[in-house]
C-alpha cells in the first residue's frame, strides 16, 4: 500500500476516530510569545490516549481491517509511542497484538503497551532490523503488520492532529514538527495546506538523527547509523518510502536540535507551561526556545507537541 494520502483521506480520518480520538488541548503562553516573537499554538497530543498522537493513526488503521485480519491479529514495531497506540487500539477492537520493541525503550513505554494487553517482543536496534522481525511475525502468523509511519492510513490519522488546531486557531502561518520516520509531519503538512495552501512547514529533528534532513539536502533517502539522542521516538535510521516524497513536496527545511536544547525545552515546558512532554515530543519548542527557527515574517505559529511519556526517572535527572 503506498498511495499518497490526501487532504479528504485526512477529513475521512477526522470523522473516523471521532468518540474515540480526544480532542486535545491547544494552548498559548505569553512567556512563549514574548521569548520567541511569535504568537504560538501547542497542539498538545501529551494529552491523547496512550499519551501521543501516535493513538490517531494506530486507531484509524486498526478500525479498517476486515474481520478476517481482525480474527489474525496484528504486529508492530516501535520504540513505544506506536506500541502503546497499537496496543490500546487493538483491545478497543478486540484484535491480538504483538510489539517489536527495542531493548533500550523507555520502561513507561513498554509497561504501557502491556498494560494494554500488547505482547512485547524484544529486540538490538543497533544489531537487529526491526521490520524483518515484525515481517516474520506478520508472515509467520498471518498477522497484519502495522508500520509506525509508512502507511497511508497511519499518515492520515497523524494529520487530523493539525486539522484540529486548525479548525480552532484561523490564518497559521506556520507549523514546526518533530520528523522520526514521517508520519507526522506527512500528515501535518498535508492537512496544513488542505486548509492554506500557504502555511510554511518546518521539520525538527535531533542533531544526531538527521536522516530526514540529509535525506532532502540530497534529493533520496539516506541511511544513518543508528542515532543515540534522548529522543527516543525519533532514533529513525531513515525516512519512510511513502513519507520522503510527501515531506519533499510540502516541506520547507528540517532544522536540527541539541540533546541539551531537548532537555532546555522540557524544563521550560515543566515550570513555565505546566507541561510534561517527552524529549521527542519536546524537539520544536527546542527550535523555538534557541532561536533555530527560519520562519521570518511569520506571526502565528502551530507547534506540535507529539507526546509526553517520559520516564520519571529521565525527568528528575533533566
Amino acid at each position: 500500500m503506498h498511495l499518497e494520502p490526501t487532504f479528504t483521506s485526512v477529513q475521512q480520518a477526522f470523522e473516523r476516530i471521532q468518540g474515540i480520538v480526544h480532542r486535545t488541548p491547544v494552548i498559548t503562553s505569553r512567556t512563549l510569545n514574548e521569548m520567541t516573537g511569535y504568537e504560538v499554538f501547542l497542539k498538545c497530543e501529551n494529552f491523547q490516549r496512550a499519551g501521543a498522537f501516535k493513538f490517531r493513526g494506530a486507531y484509524h488503521t486498526l478500525s479498517q481491517l476486515t474481520d478476517e485480519e481482525k480474527q489474525r491479529g496484528v504486529v508492530a514495531f516501535s520504540s513505544g509511542n506506536h506500541a502503546q497506540a497499537v496496543a490500546l487500539a487493538a483491545k478497543i477492537l478486540g484484535i491480538r497484538a504483538v510489539n517489536c520493541m527495542p531493548l533500550d525503550s523507555p520502561s513507561i513505554k513498554v509497561e504501557a503497551a502491556k498494560g494494554y494487553g500488547g505482547e512485547i517482543v524484544f529486540y538490538d536496534r543497533l544489531r537487529e532490523d526491526r521490520e524483518a522481525i515484525a515481517r516474520k511475525f506478520s508472515e509467520g502468523q498471518g498477522m497484519t503488520l502495522i508500520r509506525p509511519f509508512d502507511d497511508p492510513r497511519i499518515i492520515a490519522g497523524a494529520g487530523t492532529a493539525a486539522l484540529e488546531l486548525m479548525q480552532e486557531v484561523e490564518e497559521v502561518d506556520a507549523w514546526v514538527v518533530p520528523v522520526g520516520g514521517g508520519g507526522l509531519i506527512s500528515g501535518t503538512s498535508i492537512a496544513a495546506h488542505g486548509v492554506s495552501p500557504t502555511t510554511r512547514i518546518i521539520g525538527v529533528e535531533p542533531k544526531d538523527a538527521d536522516d530526514t534532513r540529509l535525506s532532502l539536502r540530497v534529493g533520496k533517502r539516506v541511511e544513518i547509523t543508528p542515532p543515540k539522542t534522548i529522543a527516543d521516538g525519533l532514533r529513525v535510521v531513515s525516512p519512510g518510502e511513502v513519507t520522503f516524497p510527501i515531506i519533499q513536496k510540502h516541506v520547507e527545511e528540517i532544522v536540527t536540535v541539541s540533546d541539551d536544547e531537548i532537555k532546555e525545552a522540557m524544563r521550560f515546558a515543566m515550570s513555565r507551561l505546566k507541561l510534561i512532554i517527552e524529549p521527542s515530543g519536546a524537539v520544536g519548542l527546542a527550535a523555538l526556545l534557541s532561536g533555530r527557527n527560519p520562519l521570518k515574517g511569520c506571526k502565528r505559529m502551530g507547534l506540535m507537541i507529539s507526546g509526553g511519556n517520559v520516564d520519571l526517572a529521565m525527568i528528575k535527572n533533566i
